[in-house]
């Protein structure tokens, strides 16, 4: 192959992978002081919870030892990972929840829609961008998980497995967002709907999960037939992002959920999870390709 042939073919697979659309937002997102503060304010608030829990676990321990205890590397491993959690589910529905409905309010969406770039390729590259500066920040606590291993007790297939947790979750929150930024034409409304479709996934699920487990509980006690076989209320709690997360360090509590006695539940919760929400996930980015560009009818005579 010729160099000419190979110089078009990388400029080909670049104008792929970078076009004006993604190029712009990079731009936007991580060019301006606004990401440099969210950066440094994301892990000062990380940092202060995990060395504020080294000092509490230490300097203000009842056993008077100024000495970190390795046994407690895990809790402090599972109490970063819970903030950063929350953080993720409250950032990543903001960084996408406007990116089409702003467009549409500073009427530049019609000139987006009149350049060559398809729907396809605008939805994505929105939503990557906006995405892109979210895993920026996930990255960057690394740093900050490093202060475990120094004490061990965990392994890097937890730590690997996390991450790619985040970055599924922060694909699910996202393409919701971008959803509803494309079906509401009011930035504000659509990141009403965006936080309470999140709030539901994080506090709704699991409150069903634990209605339900207290009501089939109270069927099977007062059952004339003796106990009844209710695991299928596990299938609730698979929809909870929590649930599934620590169900990445306890295994065993996909069995305790699903009620399976003498036994490993035949996939883990997280991996229902993974399933159920990879599927809403390409049906929200679908929905936004397929409502981005306003659908123009002609009335019948």
């Amino acid at each position: 192959m010729s160099r000419a042939s190979m110089n078009h073919s990388v400029r080909s697979w670049r104008s792929k992978l970078i076009n004006p659309v993604i190029g712009k937002e990079f731009r936007l997102r991580m060019r301006t002081p606004r990401s440099m503060w969210s950066l440094f304010f994301y892990l000062l608030a990380i940092g202060v919870f995990a060395f504020g829990f080294i000092y509490v676990t230490t300097v203000l321990s009842s056993q008077n030892s100024a000495v970190f205890d390795p046994n407690r590397s895990q809790i402090m491993f599972y109490f970063i990972t819970a903030v950063q959690l929350g953080l993720v589910a409250f950032m990543a529905p903001g960084l996408t929840a406007g990116v089409i409905s702003g467009e549409r309010e500073k009427q530049t969406l019609n000139l987006l829609l009149t350049t060559q770039q398809s729907s396809t390729t605008i939805i994505v590259s929105k939503l990557v961008a906006s995405l892109s500066f979210m895993l920026l920040l996930v990255a960057a606590t690394l740093p900050v998980y490093s202060v475990v291993f120094l004490y061990g007790g965990i392994s890097p297939r937890e730590m690997l497995l996390v991450f790619l947790f985040f970055i599924f979750l922060m694909i699910v929150l996202g393409s919701l967002g971008i959803m509803f930024s494309t079906l509401f034409k009011r930035t504000m409304v659509s990141v009403i709907v965006t936080y309470g479709v999140t709030l539901f996934i994080f506090a709704g699920t699991g409150f069903l999960y634990l209605i339900m487990e207290q009501i089939m509980a109270g069927i099977s006690r007062n059952s004339a037939s003796g106990a009844l076989d209710y695991g299928w209320v596990g299938h609730f709690a698979a929809f909870n992002p929590v649930a599934a997360l620590v169900s990445i360090f306890e295994p065993d509590v996909t069995s305790r959920v699903f009620h399976v006695s003498g036994g490993q539940y035949h996939w883990p919760l997280w991996t229902e999870f993974v399933i159920i929400y990879l599927v809403l996930s390409l049906g929200a980015i679908m929905t936004a390709i397929r409502y981005i560009r306003p659908n123009y009818r002609r009335k019948a005579d």
